[in-house]
């Protein structure tokens, strides 16, 4: 029997970008350094937010 998709276990840790403004959870990628991790993507550590509008 194939494993179930989309089941659902605790709720992952969630943060808001400062770059963006939008939430963003936790991922299997940043398990070791999450304490460290403040951006939601590459652009937004950049400082260029998806869809190209810079911040204020």
């Amino acid at each position: 029997m194939p494993a179930e998709r989309g089941k659902r276990g605790a709720p992952r840790p969630e943060k808001i970008c400062p770059v963006c403004s939008r939430p963003f959870q936790w991922r299997k990628k940043w398990e070791r350094d999450w304490e460290n991790v403040r951006y939601c993507s590459d652009a937004c550590r950049r400082g260029t937010p998806r869809g190209g509008v810079r911040p204020a």
